[in-house]
């Protein structure tokens, strides 16, 4: 063996120190700018469903657990470790000490029971300025499953359940759950969406509303301090033109790529493509409410009237694959054995005839006013099924609204017929058939008593094998009562510059970006 010497050492240790120090310099600093296709909605994620939002609300906030970078396998992140009783009602949390929110404030048990008491508990003094929907969402309403929240000490909580509720950690997973400072809450009010305090790698800076968000490194964060100083959120909504200012540097990375462009960023030598896992569903409802959206046949007509392939070879580039199911194949329980229901205008048309409209109707089309990883080009898109359905001779007049609008009028069952779409928040198929089609949650006026009680058996039953059962039968009922043209599963590709550096997407469609750096 080799004798190093004392001089030797030195030396190597100078080398050792200087290449430490480069990668350091490569790694610590600088301003990212995010360019995106709208604004953001609020800055308090318990108000908000957007993904505009949630992009800023993760460098925010942090949640009792998270899922391991590019996964959604659960890991600690507020919480240390839990445990959870015999029977499944009870879940103990043991929390990191040390921590505190922006303002100064101790994260500790105590604000965790009173964020989680302010999202269940309709009295609750600030349970105000939104409609909570996630909190409804995930846990059945209000108070929901979520029976108690008691403080044990300091740092261990725990959560008493009224009932077993199997996706249960993967649900405190999702961002909308980031635990927010109280007294930040109790001091702005209804106006805390505009002033977010959490314990996340970055504080808001400033938001120019319509504009830009600008964070910055939050100097006492309990992990390692963020690589960056500063990310800059700004709002460019053309596609094109959001483009047009990645090549000439004014912006390091942006989502809402047009397939048109893939190529010549793959051939670039000053961009790199990144492309999304494939958690989602882009998708054209049709609202029970409004005449004659009502009748199966007219909802399978439709089904029947869209070429979802020629939408994907058109908008797409190739990045997605036909849907025919409300979840993608990449969550396990998918049902692969369901018939899609073929393009075939002239079938269509028999279906149209029999429901009594073989002249036709007219009615209106709600497009996406922003680009969305599922449906990128919402104007084009919802052109394409205007043309595929004017072919059966149905008339759909183009509707849209800005963003925030179109959220809350889809939400409050406004539209007669709309597209939306939705990445998977946590990797189970719970968060798909239940938050969009449960007749709990549904926005679209669905309402399957049937449908209904399978879901919630698949909430309560901690068999595996058994919640995979439930959910393909589940999605039988879905096909048959057709109240989606599902459209497409999309895999979104994000283009950034050469020198945005360990950049790894989530399929949950936003990632928290503390550990990215910008190389020289």
């Amino acid at each position: 063996m080799r004798k190093i010497t004392l001089t030797t050492f030195i030396i190597l240790a100078v080398i050792m120190s200087m290449f430490v120090t480069g990668v350091m310099a490569q790694e610590q600093g600088g301003t990212l700018v995010f360019g995106r296709g709208g604004d953001t909605v609020g800055l308090d994620p318990i108000q908000v469903t957007d993904g505009e939002s949630f992009k800023v609300t993760q460098q925010i906030y942090d949640t009792l657990v998270d899922y391991t970078p590019g996964t959604t396998e659960v890991e600690p992140a507020l919480a240390t470790d839990w445990e959870v009783s015999e029977d499944g009602l009870t879940w103990t949390f043991h929390l990191r000490e040390g921590v505190e929110f922006h303002d100064g404030n101790p994260f500790n048990a105590e604000a965790v029971k009173w964020n989680f008491d302010r999202w269940r508990l309709e009295d609750h003094p600030y349970h105000i300025g939104g409609e909570f929907t996630y909190y409804s969402y995930m846990f059945q309403g209000f108070p929901g499953i979520i029976q108690e929240v008691n403080v044990v000490d300091e740092y261990t909580v725990e959560f008493v359940l009224s009932e077993k509720q199997a996706p249960f950690l993967n649900n405190l997973a999702m961002v909308p759950f980031g635990i927010a400072s109280p007294e930040a809450v109790k001091k702005y009010g209804e106006d805390y969406f505009k002033n977010p305090v959490g314990t996340g790698a970055f504080v808001l800076e400033e938001w120019r509303q319509g504009d830009r968000v600008i964070l910055k490194a939050n100097e006492n964060y309990w992990r390692e301090r963020a690589y960056l100083d500063e990310i800059v959120f700004r709002s460019i909504p053309d596609n094109s033109a959001r483009f047009m200012e990645l090549q000439s540097g004014s912006i390091d990375m942006m989502d809402g790529v047009s397939p048109e462009d893939v190529e010549a960023i793959e051939e670039s030598d000053t961009l790199k493509l990144s492309l999304r896992p494939s958690m989602n569903v882009g998708y054209f409802a049709m609202n029970f409410k409004f005449e004659p959206f009502d009748d199966v046949r007219v909802r399978r007509a439709f089904n029947h009237a869209i070429d979802k392939q020629a939408i994907i070879d058109a908008f797409y580039a190739g990045l997605a694959e036909p849907a025919k199911n409300p979840m993608p194949p990449s969550i396990w329980g998918y049902n692969d054995e369901i018939e899609p229901y073929e393009y075939n205008p002239e079938k269509a048309k028999e279906l149209l005839a029999e429901a009594g409209y073989e002249d036709g109707f007219e009615f209106d089309l709600w497009y996406l006013p922003v680009p969305r990883p599922y449906i990128p080009q919402g104007k084009f898109i919802g052109q394409a099924i205007q043309s595929y359905l004017s072919e059966i001779g149905v008339t759909a007049n183009l509707v849209t609204y800005d963003w925030s609008t179109y959220l809350d009028k889809t939400d409050h069952q406004e539209a007669p017929t709309y597209m939306l779409g939705w990445t998977g928040d946590n990797g189970d198929p719970d968060n798909f058939l239940y938050v969009l089609l449960d007749k709990d949650n549904s926005n679209n006026a669905y309402e399957s008593d049937e449908l209904h009680e399978v879901l919630v058996e698949a909430q309560k039953t901690m068999d595996q094998d058994k919640r995979v059962e439930l959910y393909m039968e589940a999605q039988e009922i879905i096909h048959q009562d057709a109240p989606w043209v599902p459209l497409v599963h999309s895999t979104p590709p994000i283009a950034l510059k050469s020198m945005v550096e360990n950049y790894i997407p989530n399929p949950t469609g936003t990632e928290k970006l503390h550990r990215v750096w910008l190389s020289e």
